[in-house]
């Protein structure tokens, strides 16, 4: 509000003295600006806006008002200060070497969401002040990684236990900061770094472990292929026992006889014997190449 008043008082001015030289006289009487400034100023002073994304907490002579002013324009005692405090989404970023349940020294880098809560904001202020992440938040943070680290061994925090770690971090975090006015939104885990050989036998013992399941799915798939062929060959079997029991010598007998038809009925050049043995014809081939 003040930069728009003095922006006013600047133009106000300047046409003051641009009439005064065409004229030779000011437009207004001369304790008219002498009367018009203090009340600029007094309006003022009883106007305040509070940005998007914040409150204002109401200060006079060392008391802090209980309520809050919301984001907007605001008709307030000339007498009171208004500190703003943000209540968007912040980050607390931590990079923290802490030690895991063996002993060894583990690197990690945990990020926290939070938010301050609107109606709790002139409490927090006048318990804490405006620097509350690093006079509250900072230190629980710190303490959080550290006791829920130490209860977890280093492969649990390498590997599937993350998301487990990044929730107990979250819960004892919470216990902490409960009447403190402030929102815990998530804890995320971003990176673990363990010691070089550690990391190193960890990643033998888990490629080992891969290359034993997929030797267990090689079995597996070669027994089922093997039963597979099991099942065919005693079909097979089933189907060349059925076939020899509907063998007899008679039908044997016609279908060489139908055989012998269809040969004679054919325009190919052969030579057909009948009268071997078991009554069935010969085929010779008259280029003699073949018998």
């Amino acid at each position: 509000m003040l930069p728009f008043l003095i922006f006013f008082l600047l133009v106000l001015g300047i046409i003051a003295v641009a009439v005064w030289k065409f004229t030779g006289s000011l437009p207004f009487p001369k304790w008219l600006p002498l009367v018009t400034i203090p009340v600029l100023l007094l309006l003022a002073s009883c106007l305040t806006v509070v940005p998007a994304g914040y409150v204002g907490v109401q200060v006079l002579f060392g008391n802090v008002y209980p309520e809050v002013l919301p984001a907007g324009l605001h008709v307030i005692n000339p007498l009171v200060t208004v500190h703003t405090m943000s209540i968007r989404t912040q980050e607390l970023f931590e990079h923290a070497e802490t030690p895991s349940r063996e002993g060894l020294n583990v690197v990690v880098e945990v990020s926290l969401l939070y938010h301050v809560n609107p109606e709790a904001a002139a409490q927090i202020y006048q318990r804490i002040g405006p620097y509350y992440a690093d006079v509250v938040l900072k230190p629980s943070f710190r303490s959080a990684i550290r006791g829920v680290t130490v209860q977890h061994d280093a492969k649990a925090l390498y590997t599937s236990g993350r998301e487990v770690v990044a929730t107990q971090i979250a819960q004892d975090l919470q216990k902490s900061i409960a009447d403190r006015g402030i929102i815990l939104e998530q804890v995320l885990l971003r990176r673990i770094q363990l010691p070089q050989m550690v990391e190193a036998a960890i990643n033998e013992k888990l490629a080992a472990e891969q290359q034993a399941q997929r030797m267990q799915f090689v079995l597996a798939k070669e027994s089922q292929e093997a039963e597979r062929k099991r099942i065919e060959a005693q079909g097979i079997q089933d189907f060349q026992n059925i076939v020899s029991q509907g063998l007899t010598e008679t039908l044997l007998r016609w279908k060489g006889i139908e055989a012998t038809r269809a040969l004679a009925e054919s325009p190919n050049a052969k030579v057909i014997v009948i009268g071997g043995r078991d009554g069935l014809p010969l085929i010779l081939n008259p280029d003699g190449r073949g018998r």
